[in-house]
């Protein structure tokens, strides 16, 4: 069991001293699923760490967050209003219910 620091845009290098051995990325509070790479003297493996929430995802949720809120505002619906929120609550259901799916080991 041996633990290694990602650091962003960087390439780790993970030599295998058994065959099979799994792979597993955490944050301390995120776990991925086990991913089991068999050893091949001359192969190499590469994987990407990714997060669901990417980018356009924070970014889509802020404007729908918005454009409900000034709709709600403008027309006087409360019902708007509350639907504004519904992003923030997405995100939480992703951070806290699917743990395991919040961080991805995606082949490169």
């Amino acid at each position: 069991m041996q633990i290694y620091s990602l650091m962003q845009n960087r390439p780790v290098v993970v030599i295998l001293q058994t065959a099979p051995s799994k792979l597993v990325v955490t944050d301390g509070f995120h776990i991925t699923a086990p991913v089991q790479v068999t050893y091949s003297p001359k192969r190499t493996y590469y994987f990407t760490i990714a997060c669901i929430v990417e980018n356009d995802v924070l970014v889509g949720g802020g404007i729908a967050m918005t454009m409900l809120f000034f709709m709600g505002l403008s027309s006087g619906f409360i019902v708007l209003q509350l639907l504004s929120i519904a992003p923030i609550f997405y995100l939480l259901f992703l951070y806290y219910i699917k743990r395991k799916e919040f961080i991805q080991i995606r082949p490169a």
